[in-house]
């Protein structure tokens, strides 16, 4: 198979976007993911996002019961015409088969660019809700006040559970017990 191109993978002409369109895109450094048939390309994240995201999942990893598994930027299937790749993900290991998560996962972690905080915080987050997720974290990578806030799906609707920055600690109880701290996630990027 030869060097697929971003015209080759786009669908016909009046055609909404599928899945299988989306699998068909190129690997050419960009993100490509798909929300109710509209794709979603994203650049490749900056040095902050990708250093919150290891430190995330370790820390994610280091709590991590057996059952249960932590991926860094795995696929999700939500429909036939949504997809997205979050930045962190916890799951139940019975659930991983396949290309792509298609059951929703215990927690989902988004880590904000200057692109994607407005997706983020709103179409993600109503997307993720309307998976059944039961745990959505949002994280700032800003060096000099770095933030999470937590929501947690109550009667279908995410309410935010938490929210801190810099040195003060988020203690989670679910999917498991662990313990976030902003300030931590960013430590090696600041300057001494």
């Amino acid at each position: 198979m030869g060097v697929v191109t971003l015209a080759d993978a786009w669908p016909r002409p009046g055609e909404p976007f599928t899945v299988g369109d989306l699998d068909r895109m190129p690997d050419d450094g960009h993100r490509y993911e798909l929300l109710d048939g509209t794709l979603i390309v994203s650049p490749a994240p900056g040095l902050p996002h990708q250093r919150v995201a290891v430190t995330l999942c370790h820390a994610l990893e280091l709590a991590c019961p057996e059952d249960l598994i932590v991926f860094p930027n795995v696929g999700m299937r939500l429909g036939a015409r949504s997809a997205l790749e979050p930045d962190a993900v916890v799951t139940r290991r019975a659930d991983v088969s396949g290309v792509r998560l298609t059951r929703p996962p215990l927690l989902v972690a988004e880590i904000l660019s200057p692109d994607s905080a407005l997706r983020d915080l709103n179409l993600k987050k109503a997307a993720y809700e309307r998976f059944g997720v039961p745990s959505y974290w949002v994280i700032d990578p800003d060096l000099d006040r770095p933030s999470l806030r937590a929501f947690w799906l109550m009667d279908g609707e995410y309410r935010e559970a938490a929210r801190v920055a810099g040195d003060a600690a988020f203690c989670a109880e679910e999917p498991f017990r662990v313990e976030i701290v902003p300030s931590r996630l960013v430590a090696k990027l600041r300057s001494r």
